[in-house]
């Protein structure tokens, strides 16, 4: 780490796991030989932040203005751009965007752009919660590209298993669900998948796949350190 890379701000604790494996990944994909060479985080693990998923359904506390409380004390502690490891909670992003005064990087746009190099021409398949996909923030990312969306049932059976995953359940039963999910937008013409879902990854992978999958938070994980280490320009705030 040099003097002119930048400090990065994560909004996490949705889940406390997913933002644990957002850091791993950012370890990972950070050419680092030293200590020192790696990218400075400065995260505010909150799991006291209420539920997107109730929220959405208009059945628990907004959670905008804790994320914006969040969002605005990474930046009072010296973050330059923020990141926030948590696809549902994309839906307040106004709410975060006007606490502060730096840059936001979408978990959203950045998701959908990779699925777009992936897929070619294809259609997009989106693997989500409910929450996420009431708030439509993949689907108004995806306008102007086919795409294959879950119905309501699938939606539902998802969150059910994102719900196994938060309780500590990465078990080969919650695994095949998910991949069956996945499989079944491969049926209907994905050429490409979209993890959704900050838990999806920690139970999902490439391999389980015939068609390619982007991982919300891997892509997350690489965008962050391309921009800390000054390989992107940081978007505007």
């Amino acid at each position: 780490m040099t003097a002119e890379d930048k400090v990065v701000g994560v909004i996490g604790g949705m889940g406390p796991d997913a933002t644990i494996d957002f850091m791993t990944r950012v370890l990972r994909c950070t050419p680092a030989e030293v200590d020192q060479d790696h990218v400075r985080m400065l995260v505010d693990q909150n799991p006291r932040i209420p539920s997107r998923q109730l929220a959405m359904k208009g059945e628990g506390e907004d959670p905008g203005r804790a994320l914006a409380a969040s969002a605005a004390g990474l930046e009072a502690g010296g973050a330059e751009f923020i990141v926030m490891p948590c696809n549902s909670a994309h839906a307040w992003e106004n709410d975060i965007r006007a606490a502060m005064a730096i840059p936001f990087v979408s978990i959203v746009d950045t998701s959908v752009s990779r699925a777009r190099q992936r897929a070619g021409n294809g259609p997009i398949g989106l693997l989500t919660t409910p929450g996420c996909f009431a708030a439509g923030l993949y689907q108004s990312a995806l306008a102007g590209g086919e795409s294959v969306l879950q119905t309501a049932d699938e939606l539902e059976d998802t969150l059910a298993f994102v719900d196994r995953i938060k309780a500590g359940d990465k078990s080969g039963n919650v695994e095949t669900g998910l991949r069956e999910l996945g499989e079944r937008l491969v049926a209907r013409g994905a050429k490409a998948l979209i993890a959704a879902c900050t838990e999806l990854p920690l139970v999902l992978d490439q391999s389980m796949f015939s068609v390619p999958l982007v991982l919300s938070t891997e892509v997350l994980a690489e965008k962050t350190v391309a921009l800390a280490l000054g390989q992107e320009p940081l978007p505007e705030a």
